[in-house]
């Protein structure tokens, strides 16, 4: 059994984390998590390393969220050799204000490529290595392509890509996407309510492993 410490987080995204409140999550929604515990707790008892590649269209919004929060919560539970991706199936950018929504939650953000498609170092620890968040095909080569568990995070990404090539698993864990809200009042808000919906059933999924 891989017997770890757990990270510090960054003292504000840490006081984020302790509002995450796990009886909130219906039952039904716990039963829609629960392929990527088993997963992940299986990967994890046999010592192997845990590849999770998140998946959405665009990989704009929901799949950077998605990762972002899913590294974040296998480094708070001390799961170790997790490593999280995303893709789409079709590049677009890491659309801006889910790096702001990050950044609000206590993320430390970077950008270290400008441009169209620009690259962000997402850092969720001081002595950890960050995330690298832009957006990329789910087959891109940044990404694994072999022993990993593809998870859709929105219905069309589902839809979208029947066959994932290199995929040990496909598991579907869909949400809402905050895009709706764009250029509205609410957007801000919104996007904050998604990311924190996302970060509370991936600290969920990772509180689980044994």
């Amino acid at each position: 059994m891989n017997i770890t410490t757990k990270t510090n987080l960054f003292q504000e995204l840490e006081s984020v984390v302790s509002t995450f409140k796990f009886d909130n999550i219906t039952s039904d929604r716990k039963a829609v998590l629960q392929p990527l515990i088993d997963y992940i707790q299986e990967k994890h008892s046999a010592q192997k390393e845990v590849r999770l590649n998140l998946i959405c269209t665009h990989n704009s919004r929901r799949s950077h969220l998605s990762q972002v929060w899913a590294q974040t919560a296998a480094a708070y539970y001390g799961v170790k050799d997790v490593f999280c991706y995303s893709g789409g199936t079709e590049a677009t950018a890491l659309f801006p204000l889910v790096a702001e929504t990050l950044k609000q939650s206590g993320f430390k953000i970077q950008v270290i490529a400008e441009g169209s498609n620009p690259i962000y170092a997402i850092k969720y620890s001081q002595n950890e290595h960050p995330v690298i968040g832009f957006s990329k095909t789910y087959d891109d080569e940044f990404n694994p392509s072999s022993a990993f568990a593809a998870i859709l995070t929105c219905s069309q990404a589902d839809g979208g890509c029947p066959f994932i090539s290199g995929a040990e698993k496909r598991i579907p864990i869909t949400f809402d996407d905050p895009k709706a809200f764009d250029n509205t009042p609410q957007q801000i808000e919104k996007y904050q309510e998604r990311s924190l919906q996302i970060a509370t059933e991936m600290f969920y999924i990772f509180s689980q492993i044994k």
